[in-house]
Formats: structure tokens, C-alpha cells, sequence
């Protein structure tokens, strides 16, 4: 019983659940000087570190901003200080914010919990503490969109709940969890969405698992085209749930087709520059015919992976063929995305067809288990750095 015990309290430990909080790094990709925050609901104090705090009322801003490397924080009557970080600390269940940088067209966001604000490398660093629970809504809102089926919602919650687990500790070195965009996973804030929060709500603690117990690696996508695509073809590990799946449901979908004309010098000067020596008088070498997905585009004797190309060319994805004219090429392309993983349009057709999120799981991840957090075992390779589209 005591082995059993310490083994929950461990395994608590490395997933972060013993405070069910996550610290997330908002406006990642931005690099604000300035921000200003607005308390809209609870109680919050704004903390500096010489140890005093000041209550804040609800609906007064406050700018925060870097100055000298050090952060500078003034309120509206007229109270303000230097130090070297923030802290704006909430003291209710329901205490939530809103946040506006000074980037030109950045849209107010709403978050709930906790603030802490640094410099570093002369860029103001805005870590949100939060609920877990809170923060995997958001992430559904951000990842899934609005209108959707319950179904799909919960299908997305345990998506997210299973990739927040696995990398939790992904940016600790940093001082926070996770960053909020695709290079962990997107998000934008809280939600209202009623359908979101009731899927977040009743697949509470629940992850995707490894016949051992293992989280995971919870790879989606857009759109996959009819077909997904093997792990191995997109970041060499090989995943045995990550597997070729023939998907009739995402077909009719807007992002299931597309193509892009390219001309031939283009396309030559590309090929060129990774490797490729050949004939370059009869464009008809480059026909390419990809009926089902491989993972190189093959040209006599050189080949090349596909995902380099998508990468290098800004494609849609690497499901697509090669149809050669005098000076130009037209790629006939399927798919949206990396195409390893869940196809995010087939699962919503699959919901609206009555298919449970357990269903839509088990259909894109091979072999796979759902359970709750506390029952999984760590998992030694979390090397695998992923982008979810």
C-alpha cells in the first residue's frame, strides 16, 4: 500500500498535478515592451519584490512596462514603482483578466488566474498561471474552433489534456510549462463556450495512452486527405499508434483538396539546391504520382523527402502529385497539415455521425488506452518536438 502511495505522489510530482496549475507563456511569437492588464472579475493584489502589495480594483488598467531591463508598473491614481518583476496575484476561484500588448492589431485576450511579469532579453515576459482544466478549454477553443459537436470538443480536450501531461515540463528551464503557440500548443485565453467547458468537464483527467501506460505522442492535424500518414514519414521516430489509416470521413471537407501551380525554374532551382543533379531539359522527368502516401519524391535516381519539400515550398501538405508542363508544374495536393495522427475535419464528421470521442480515438490512434493521469507511467523519450498542423 505504501509502494502504491509513493508511486502516485511521484508520478503527481512529475506531471505537475499536485497544484493542478500550469504557468503558460503568452504572446510567444511577439515581443511586447508593454502590456496592459485589467482585472474583470474576483479579487486581485499586484506584488514587486521589495514585498509590498497593492489591491487592484476591478476594471482599473494597469501598464506594465520594460524599462532599463527592469519592469516599471503604474496604476491609474497615479501609483507606480520599478522593479525587477510582477506579480499580480488573484485571490478567488473566479478571478479572471484581460491582457492588450502594445503589437499593432492584437486582439484583447482574457485569461484566469495569476500574472507574473519579467524582463528578459529585452522583451517583457507574461507567464499566466492557471487552472490545468481552465487552460485545456482554451486550448480546445484555440486548436478546435466554435460550432462543433460535444463530441469532438471531448475528443479535443483529451487530445490536449494527453499533450500537456507528456511535455509539461517542456519549457522548465525557461520558468514556465508550456508557450502559447503551435510550437506547444495554441492558446488564446479562456472560454465561455458552454459546449467546450462541459466536454473539458466530463473527460476530466482523462489521457491517451500506450498499451503500457505510456502518454502518447497526441499528433493532429487539419485534414489528412483520405489517408494519414506514418510517424516515421514525417519525423523519422517511428510510433507504432501513429499508423497509415485510411480515412473515408474528412473527404468532403474544405481542406481535403488543393493545388499550386510552380514554374519549372522554380521547382528546378529548388531541387537543385538539395541535391538534385539531373536532366533538366524534358520537364516530364518531374511527374510524380502519389496515389497513396510515401514519404520521398523520387526523380530517376535521386529522391528527396516530402516533407522537405511541403517545408521549403510553404505547402499544404506533402499528399500531393506532379503534373509537368513546358515551363511550369501544377502540384494536385490532398490534405491540410502533417497528416500524422488524429484528421481533425474527419473527427467532427465522425461525431456528427453519433461516433463517441472513445470511437474517434481508437480510430486514428492505433492500439491505444484511455485513462486517467493518475494511472499513467513516465515516459523516457519526450525528445520528439512536434507543431500540431
Amino acid at each position: 500500500m505504501k509502494i502504491k502511495l509513493s508511486l502516485t505522489i511521484l508520478l503527481s510530482f512529475y506531471f505537475g498535478l499536485l497544484s493542478s496549475q500550469i504557468k503558460v507563456r503568452l504572446f510567444t511569437e511577439l515581443t511586447p515592451d508593454y502590456a496592459i492588464f485589467t482585472a474583470k472579475s474576483g479579487k486581485y493584489q499586484i506584488r514587486y519584490n521589495t514585498g509590498r502589495s497593492i489591491a487592484i480594483p476591478n476594471g482599473e488598467p494597469i501598464l506594465i512596462a520594460l524599462y532599463n531591463n527592469r519592469i516599471f508598473a503604474k496604476l491609474r491614481n497615479g501609483a507606480s514603482f520599478l522593479t525587477d518583476s510582477v506579480e499580480i496575484k488573484g485571490e478567488t476561484p473566479e478571478d479572471f483578466f484581460t491582457l492588450r500588448i502594445n503589437e499593432s492589431g492584437t486582439k484583447i485576450k482574457t485569461y484566469s488566474g495569476d500574472l507574473k511579469c519579467f524582463s528578459d532579453l529585452e522583451t517583457l515576459l507574461l507567464i499566466n498561471t492557471c487552472d490545468i482544466e481552465k487552460y485545456i478549454a482554451g486550448v480546445v477553443k484555440a486548436e478546435g474552433g466554435s460550432g462543433r459537436s460535444e463530441e469532438y470538443f471531448k475528443t479535443q480536450a483529451v487530445i490536449a489534456r494527453t499533450y500537456t501531461y507528456r511535455y509539461f515540463n517542456k519549457h522548465i528551464i525557461d520558468r514556465y510549462n508550456l508557450c502559447d503557440d503551435t510550437h506547444c500548443q495554441s492558446f488564446s485565453g479562456i472560454t465561455g463556450d458552454s459546449l467546450i467547458i462541459n466536454a473539458v468537464r466530463s473527460t476530466k483527467d482523462m489521457v491517451i495512452t500506450t498499451p503500457d501506460s505510456i502518454l502518447i505522442i497526441s499528433a493532429f492535424h487539419s485534414n489528412c486527405g483520405g489517408e494519414t500518414s506514418p510517424s516515421e514519414y514525417v519525423w523519422v521516430t517511428d510510433q507504432p499508434y501513429l499508423k497509415r489509416i485510411v480515412d473515408p470521413y474528412c473527404l468532403g471537407s474544405r481542406n481535403a483538396l488543393w493545388d499550386k501551380k510552380i514554374s519549372l525554374t522554380e521547382w528546378t532551382d529548388f531541387l537543385k539546391k538539395n541535391g538534385y543533379s539531373g536532366t533538366l531539359a524534358d520537364p516530364s522527368v518531374f511527374n510524380f504520382n502519389q496515389t497513396s502516401r510515401v514519404p520521398d519524391y523520387i526523380v530517376g535516381s535521386f529522391s528527396i523527402p516530402l516533407r522537405t519539400i511541403r517545408t521549403g515550398l510553404n505547402l499544404k501538405s506533402s499528399y500531393f502529385s506532379v503534373n509537368a508542363d513546358t515551363d511550369s508544374l501544377l502540384l494536385k495536393g490532398k490534405g491540410y497539415g502533417h497528416g500524422v495522427g488524429l484528421c481533425q475535419e474527419g473527427a467532427m464528421i465522425m461525431s456528427l455521425k453519433g461516433f463517441k470521442y472513445e470511437d474517434i480515438i481508437n480510430f486514428y490512434y492505433t492500439g491505444v488506452k484511455i485513462m486517467k493521469i493518475g494511472n499513467t507511467r513516465k515516459s523516457d523519450d519526450d525528445k520528439l518536438t512536434l507543431v500540431n498542423h
